[in-house]
């Protein structure tokens, strides 16, 4: 099977058991995500455990990476125990609605399910880790709430067109953009991605971009190769 894994340059991910593989996005947010000077980190979603792995290769924090769906976190749970970071991460089998631990974390990632009205997959794990119905954001942003610390940040991918809705959501839970990367597949393409950093306290920021194909298909932007260029082979 040609996609039952993806090879890193220091892990493998393991994805035939995994409703949604390894993607753009999560490499994307796993590679951008601020994690300097932190200390635990909560994987919203893991998966495959994609993020949770480029996270503990980038720093030294303790990660708990959750995740609903029972085959997805056993995989993530051998990708993790495959990894040389598996001393810091713990893969956690739960829906973050159900989750309950006696912590906070100074770091919050999510690369979350986000379609609200498209066609749902017939097969429900793929429903499951593609639409907001297991996840709703409401239900993610109380989670992050709950869970991170004062001077915390969370980061999350999302589709472009979603923008507007979640800041007013986040917004309604105090929390508040920090730095934010708006990603374009090609240099002429509509904005197909956001990457989004939020905080308990308003701060003034510059947006940013990003073009993944700069001069054709498979044609990397120099700046999206320095981005990933400690992950892809």
């Amino acid at each position: 099977m040609s996609n039952s894994y993806f090879k890193f340059k220091q892990f493998t991910i393991y994805q035939d058991r995994c409703a949604m593989k390894v993607g753009t996005d999560g490499v994307l947010l796993g590679a951008w995500a601020d994690v300097s000077s932190a200390h635990s980190v909560l994987d919203i979603g893991t998966g495959t455990g994609l993020i949770s792995i480029m996270l503990a290769q980038r720093c030294m924090a303790e990660i708990t990476a959750i995740e609903i769906d029972e085959e997805a976190a056993q995989q993530a749970t051998e990708n993790v125990a495959a990894s040389k970071w598996k001393d810091r991460i713990t893969v956690v089998n739960r829906a973050l609605q159900d989750f309950s631990i006696d912590a906070s974390f100074d770091r919050i990632v999510s690369n979350p399910p986000y379609f609200n009205q498209a066609l749902k997959s017939p097969e429900q794990k793929r429903t499951t880790a593609r639409h907001t119905e297991s996840l709703s954001y409401h239900d993610l942003l109380a989670g992050v709430n709950h869970y991170l610390q004062d001077d915390g940040i969370f980061s999350i991918i999302l589709p472009f067109s979603e923008k507007d809705r979640f800041y007013q959501l986040a917004k309604a839970e105090q929390l508040y953009p920090c730095r934010e990367t708006i990603i374009y597949s090609t240099p002429n393409s509509q904005p197909k991605r956001f990457m989004a950093e939020f905080q308990r306290k308003k701060t003034d920021f510059e947006p940013h971009s990003l073009i993944i194909e700069a001069n054709g298909r498979h044609q990397y932007s120099e700046e999206y190769k320095k981005l990933t260029e400690d992950f892809y082979l």
